[in-house]
């Protein structure tokens, strides 16, 4: 998952492409148009089951005034989830020949996957991680399946590089066991142990190869994850308002959460899309650190709506905390997104202290908004909107201040 091959693409002609098998080989990193595929896209959908899972849990969790509980099982789970998650994604980046096979393996994931989602309330409430942990085995198997076959059919440090991907994730299965047969409170040293394993897996890996994955595909995959994400925090959102408005008829209540929280929302997406990130995804080190960074800018993403649903649920007295812990369900996981992007993105693409400061200021002012009471949300989402004004009206100055000439990339 960092920098680019100079390995080029298997030949595709008519007949070859066609065929049920081929061979798994390494597209190329300068191949015109490409785009994210109708399986890639079934892929992510199914995987935002797993993520409302965890959401729906938190929300149970933070209603109830377990915040530390909660938070904790959710990092856990949400980890599962985006890694394997961005495995695929970068593999399939790098080798995905939509033969056959691979849309079969690719499928036993996506089976994976929803059978951690089926484990994924007996891990909040039980502790019991045994069926989140078989979802998670079933989607790296699979993983471990493809690298053994991009491994056949390469040659030489590519070969070295895929078969040290299937080992590393191999070995690492064994160790996440810990989380079921150990003690419970061994579990979170556990998990933290077998995060640095997993994710020091790539590193390793391509020591001394580097996959050709292709950074347009990547960052419009992640994009669309992002997109996904943030649409399910709106439908979560959305059906927590319905039947609290149905069940205990305060609307009155619960508009300026709606509200509010659409703010954040539109706001969150338009800010991580302002600027295209591809261009800035040329070294590993960029690729790592945006990549692996994206962790927090989606569990943040879909805590958001979690927040927004505890929100309506302290309104109408069904949650058992008060209104400030509440608004932190919201703000706090607001502010952590705001920051992610701006460190993952558009710091990289900003033009003076002023344009650099906007979304660190308003992810200070959004923590803020957690001590205005009932109006908490709707202020946080005021505060989010105003961030993408403020920056489009210092686009817009600095563009004039330059004579309407060409728009810099920062903008």
């Amino acid at each position: 998952m960092t920098s680019s091959s100079s390995q080029s693409p298997a030949p595709t002609g008519a007949p070859a492409r066609h065929r049920p098998l081929r061979r798994l080989t390494a597209r190329g990193r300068d191949e015109a148009h490409r785009v994210a595929s109708p399986l890639e896209l079934l892929f992510d959908l199914c995987f935002v089951v797993a993520v409302a899972q965890a959401g729906m849990q938190l929300v149970h969790f933070l209603a109830e005034g377990r915040a530390g509980q909660g938070i904790l099982n959710y990092a856990m789970v949400f980890f599962a989830i985006w890694w394997a998650w961005m495995n695929f994604s970068w593999f399939a980046s790098a080798y995905d020949n939509d033969d056959a096979l691979y849309r079969v393996v690719t499928l036993v994931q996506i089976a994976g996957v929803l059978v951690l989602a089926a484990g994924v309330s007996r891990a909040f409430d039980d502790h019991d991680f045994l069926v989140v942990w078989l979802g998670y085995v079933i989607m790296r198997l699979a993983m471990v399946a493809q690298w053994l076959r991009a491994a056949r059919s390469a040659e030489g440090p590519e070969r070295t590089a895929a078969v040290r991907y299937a080992v590393g994730v191999l070995l690492c299965q064994v160790g996440w066991l810990g989380l079921v047969v150990l003690p419970e409170p061994a579990r979170p040293w556990v998990f933290l142990v077998m995060v640095v394993a997993e994710l020091a897996v790539p590193m390793i890996a391509e020591r001394n190869f580097m996959t050709s994955w292709h950074p347009h595909h990547i960052a419009e995959r992640y994009g669309l994850f992002t997109i996904i994400v943030l649409g399910e925090t709106i439908a979560a959102a959305t059906v927590a308002v319905k039947s609290a408005v149905d069940e205990h008829d305060a609307l009155g209540e619960l508009l300026p959460i709606a509200a509010g929280g659409l703010l954040i929302v539109f706001a969150a997406w338009w800010i991580y899309f302002v600027v295209p990130i591809h261009g800035h995804l040329r070294s590993s080190a960029q690729a790592f650190l945006w990549g692996y960074g994206h962790y927090v800018v989606f569990a943040s993403a879909a805590a958001i709506g979690a927040g927004l649903e505890v929100a309506v649920e302290q309104a109408v007295g069904s949650a058992h905390i008060s209104a400030t812990a509440a608004a932190a369900a919201v703000t706090l996981p607001t502010a952590l997104y705001l920051l992610a992007v701006w460190v993952l993105h558009a710091r990289h693409f900003k033009v003076g202290i002023a344009q650099q400061l906007v979304l660190p200021v308003t992810a200070l002012l959004v923590i803020c908004c957690t001590f205005f009471g009932d109006w908490a949300v709707l202020a946080a989402g005021i505060v989010s909107g105003l961030a993408v004004v403020v920056g489009v009206t210092l686009t817009a100055r600095m563009l004039a201040r330059q004579g309407g000439g060409r728009r810099p990339a920062g903008a």
